[in-house]
């Protein structure tokens, strides 16, 4: 029985959504090796550069809304396949763009496309697989994400020594040309959600109390992850000392723990039907990661397990979440998801913010209390999404 489950789940979609997903990341996150030359090429200051991954986040969570929304009404595949065209062309604009303010225009506009992507992506393939399935498909697809910390971002820094941060940009476009195509070829005309036009999706309906409230849940588990994946560098360099070569192996380290946390937790979302209670167990133990991870420090060493350990915990919750929010009907799911997207870069904008005023206040010290306090909250929220289902059943 087994067996068949595994050879029912649409494996080519899988891989193509995997690989969009990798390229939207990429996108934004690969800029990181190159902050100090695009700022001399440019000439403008390092923390101007920076924050194009606000520029990109906003637009990603705006398009992100209205994109599930026309996802529904237009169909998925034209979303799927013209958005990923879409951010290739950002990324050549961003190559050729001779100024920092057409650098920002086209990053902003790729960031668009990102959304717009993602949220029709998770729609498409939660319709494409049962309820029994979702989590470790959504699991899948969210690995892909997790892979930029793992793979792009080093592999910009070794491609980038050669080409430059422009054609890097460019290497990117490539992929997401590549990842449209795929989508192209593995995304039926009549599959989930293309034959709209009868059914126009109701807001109403999509914002139910429970959906609401685990959007908000969705903000604080962002914020928990981002604080980690934004900070962690920082962190190890102001409390050991460590260069940024010592740094490749402990980031390594911290990459590895996101990408297998995803890839267990859609098993365990699909293996323990109770999804949102098994988020919550996963945001409670996280909590207490946190708390351990910036208030103790005792090695190195000591320091990148646990923060090994923070990650991998929470990225363990992160597809039992997906798969509850897209237990929703189909006409209003890309809405839904759109949403999801649009929280979860609220939740990235919020960990940079709190991260940086947090800092300047008491210093990494106090991140985990933060941390620890926002995972409790996204713990409690599952909670409590969890009670009002039981209580529409019966």
């Amino acid at each position: 029985m087994k067996q068949n489950v595994e050879a029912a789940l649409p494996w080519a979609l899988i891989g193509a959504a995997s690989l969009g997903m990798f390229a939207c990341t990429s996108s934004g996150t690969t800029r990181a090796p190159f902050l100090i030359d695009m700022a001399r090429d440019l000439s403008v200051s390092m923390p101007l550069v920076a924050n194009l991954i606000s520029l990109t986040a906003t637009a990603w969570g705006v398009s992100s809304a209205a994109a599930g929304w026309l996802a529904d009404v237009m169909g998925r595949r034209l979303m799927l396949v013209g958005s990923l065209f879409g951010l290739a062309l950002a990324l050549v604009g961003q190559a050729l763009a001779g100024s920092f303010f057409w650098v920002a225009v086209w990053a902003t506009i790729g960031g668009g496309f990102c959304g717009a992507f993602t949220a029709a992506a998770y729609a498409e393939l939660s319709g494409r697989v049962p309820d029994a399935q979702r989590g470790r498909a959504l699991g899948w697809v969210m690995s892909g994400q997790s892979l930029t910390l793992l793979v792009g971002v080093p592999m910009a820094a070794a491609v980038g020594s050669l080409i430059g941060w422009r054609g890097w940009l460019i290497c990117v476009g490539a992929l997401a040309l590549a990842a449209s195509v795929s989508m192209l070829i593995t995304v039926g005309r009549g599959s989930a959600g293309h034959m709209r036009g009868v059914v126009r999706p109701s807001i109403r309906d999509a914002l139910s109390k429970r959906v609401i409230g685990l959007l908000t849940t969705g903000i604080f588990e962002r914020i928990c992850y981002g604080l980690a994946v934004t900070y962690f560098a920082a962190f190890l360099q102001a409390t050991y000392g460590l260069t940024l070569a010592e740094l490749a192996i402990p980031l390594a380290i911290f990459a590895i723990g996101s990408v297998a946390g995803t890839v267990l937790g859609g098993q365990i979302a699909d293996r323990f039907r109770d999804r949102l209670l098994t988020f919550a167990v996963a945001m409670a133990l996280s909590a207490v990661a946190a708390l351990v991870l910036f208030m103790w420090h005792p090695s190195a060493e000591i320091s990148v397990a646990l923060g090994f350990l923070y990650v991998l915990l929470n990225a363990l919750g992160r597809p039992a979440y997906m798969a509850a929010l897209a237990n929703v009907p189909d006409d209003v799911r890309g809405t839904v998801l759109g949403l999801n997207s649009s929280s979860a870069s609220i939740g990235w904008i919020g960990a940079a913010a709190l991260g940086a005023a947090m800092i300047g206040w008491v210093g990494f010290e106090g991140f985990g209390p933060l941390a620890a306090v926002l995972a409790v909250l996204s713990a409690a929220g599952a909670l409590a999404g969890r009670r009002a289902a039981g209580r529409k059943v019966t």
